[in-house]
């Protein structure tokens, strides 16, 4: 391992895990706190077609995935918001019509698009330079508006009503969020795949979320573990010669259920010496 870290493409995807890192702790907290795991992996998924249309039309696949990511966030937001009873059947139908346009786009384009796997399932050590300007360029983006409007974010995820009847606009910083999700889950592609992108997202957050109870703290603490995922599983693909993707998502499932089970066991432990206690 020693040895691969003077490749440049090993210090690249180094790099690509701590600027990863930084969108999977803000944004990944927004989504676990807002309970928007379904629409982050439908609009993953949605960005399916993104790609399709790339390699039909020839343009670069991020830019592709990007219009569909955030067309499909704001879809499935718009819909939502104006029929929340029906919001798990509108995330179901962007889900399944993104990936079925991006398997008619790659057939009626000309060719085979050899590096499609790279796109659904991550390659981490294929990242490039230029790569690396989009997710910094994406980071700052994100660092920005959630530092600026944080406090109407915390709100707005904790209570909406209670902000909606303080005059905070409550459906233009859901669609802030939404797209926020949608840029985060172009900046993973290349990290963890279409395919598995969600688990980034929630698993950092969540194992967080059982330890801490402020937004603040969540975001901070999840950027620490998102990028010790990455590193670690970056390591153990590289030693036993796997795909980094999976192993990345592997290491944070593993933590994620130490972590249930550490939480789970301390509340026990409490309960019964306050019994103890009485």
């Amino acid at each position: 391992m020693t040895e691969a870290l003077g490749h440049a493409f090993m210090q690249n995807a180094i790099a690509a895990a701590m600027l990863g890192s930084i969108a999977c702790g803000v944004v990944g907290t927004l989504v676990v706190v807002n309970r928007m795991s379904a629409l982050t992996g439908s609009i993953a998924h949605a960005a399916f077609g993104g790609l399709g249309l790339s390699y039909l039309v020839g343009i670069h696949p991020l830019a592709g995935a990007a219009l569909f990511s955030l067309g499909s966030g704001l879809g499935i937001g718009a819909i939502s918001s104006c029929n929340p009873k029906r919001s798990d059947t509108v995330i179901a139908a962007f889900w399944a019509i993104g990936m079925a346009l991006g398997l008619v786009f790659i057939r009626l384009a000309p060719g085979y698009a050899v590096d499609l796997m790279s796109y659904l399932f991550g390659s981490i050590l294929s990242v490039t330079r230029s790569d690396l300007l989009l997710m910094a360029s994406l980071d700052v983006v994100i660092l920005a508006l959630v530092g600026a409007l944080f406090r109407r974010l915390v709100a707005v995820s904790y209570d909406p009503e209670f902000a909606r009847a303080n005059g905070l606009r409550v459906r233009a910083l859901f669609m802030l969020m939404v797209c926020l999700t949608a840029l985060s889950v172009v900046m993973l592609v290349r990290i963890a795949g279409l395919i598995m992108v969600i688990a980034m997202m929630t698993i950092p957050a969540s194992v967080a979320r059982l330890f801490l109870r402020t937004v603040r703290a969540m975001m901070i603490l999840s950027v620490a573990l998102s990028a010790a995922f990455m590193l670690a599983g970056l390591a153990l693909a590289w030693v036993l010669d796997l795909p980094t993707g999976a192993v990345i998502i592997l290491v944070s499932g593993l933590v994620y259920f130490l972590a249930l089970l550490a939480a789970r066991t301390g509340r026990a432990r409490r309960a019964s010496e306050s019994l103890q206690a009485q």
